[in-house]
């Protein structure tokens, strides 16, 4: 290894429930920005699209809690094999 080369580091492959939490989070946040996009627009239809971004951030969080306790249940379940 020469001096200018870093030393790469693997990380280890994610589970199912680690990959399903990731995606919900980030769903979530896509989400968000688009929750806060529509708080900037003032259109006509405005209540009906933060009504529908409302909706969406509330099922978007409901999904990722259901992938974090899917994902504490299967880190449990491990822990206690171990």
């Amino acid at each position: 290894m020469t001096s200018g080369t870093k030393k790469q580091t693997t990380r280890p492959q994610m589970t199912r429930a680690e990959q399903e939490a990731e995606t919900e989070a980030n769903r979530l946040i896509e989400q968000i920005e688009a929750a806060l996009a529509a708080v900037v627009m003032r259109s006509v239809d405005e209540s009906d699209s933060l009504e529908a971004a409302a909706d969406r951030v509330e099922r978007a969080a409901r999904d990722l809690a259901d992938g974090l306790r899917e994902l504490a249940h299967e880190r449990k379940r491990v822990a206690d094999e171990s």
